[in-house]
């Protein structure tokens, strides 16, 4: 083998060894998409709180559907709420700035109460059809439902409002099926959105193909 032939044969396995070595990089510069590790509570707490506003939104329209069926103010739920923080003038409120104030807050709890219902539903119904859905928000929903009215509002409210009349709080105010129904609606609302929470890991596009 003459000189200029050896030089050509090791010019063509550097060529060769070169370009494994670029495939190698390439493969090791791709990072692999997130897998969580175990239940992903952070990403499923924020995925509830998210979705929550669209419980609080359908619980809302079932009381105004309601209250304007039987000849009451629309948002007389929201009177009743504001209580908490205004006494009884809140049963009289019409200003509008201070309804919706009230739809805020209102909107902005469901978000917090989306939290625990939405962790339920990935914890015990995140494989199952959706009347196993409907089955667990149904129970967490009433859960919250007793221990929002009657284990704290029942005492809070007189505490941090006491010269309101006893008839006038909101566990009196708001009938009981009134009030485990709207829980209800809330908790099939997120039943029903489930899907749209669920995680995926991203992949980018070089990463598919």
């Amino acid at each position: 083998m003459t000189n200029v032939e050896q030089k050509q044969r090791e010019l063509a396995e550097l060529e060769e060894r070169a370009e494994v070595l670029r495939r190698e990089l390439t493969q090791e510069s791709v990072a692999a998409p997130f897998q969580p590790h175990g239940y992903y509570t952070a990403y499923y707490a924020t995925t509830g709180f998210m979705l929550g506003i669209f419980g609080a939104m359908s619980s809302l329209l079932f009381n105004i559907v309601g209250s304007a069926m039987t000849d009451r103010h629309p948002l007389e739920l929201i009177r009743v709420y504001l209580t908490f923080p205004l006494g009884d003038k809140a049963l009289e409120l019409n200003s509008g700035l201070a309804l919706a104030i009230g739809c805020c807050l209102y909107l902005g709890t469901g978000m917090l109460l989306g939290i625990p219902v939405y962790l339920a539903l990935t914890r015990w119904a995140a494989d199952g059809p959706l009347a196993k859905r409907l089955v667990v928000a149904s129970v967490v929903s009433l859960i919250i439902w007793g221990i929002m009215y009657y284990g704290i509002l029942s005492w809070l409210q007189p505490a941090i409002v006491p010269d309101m009349k006893p008839e006038n709080f909101i566990v009196h105010r708001v009938p009981w099926y009134v009030a485990a129904f709207t829980h209800l609606v809330f908790g099939w609302t997120l039943a029903l959105v489930y899907p749209f929470g669920t995680f995926t890991a991203y992949r980018r596009p070089m990463e598919q193909v």
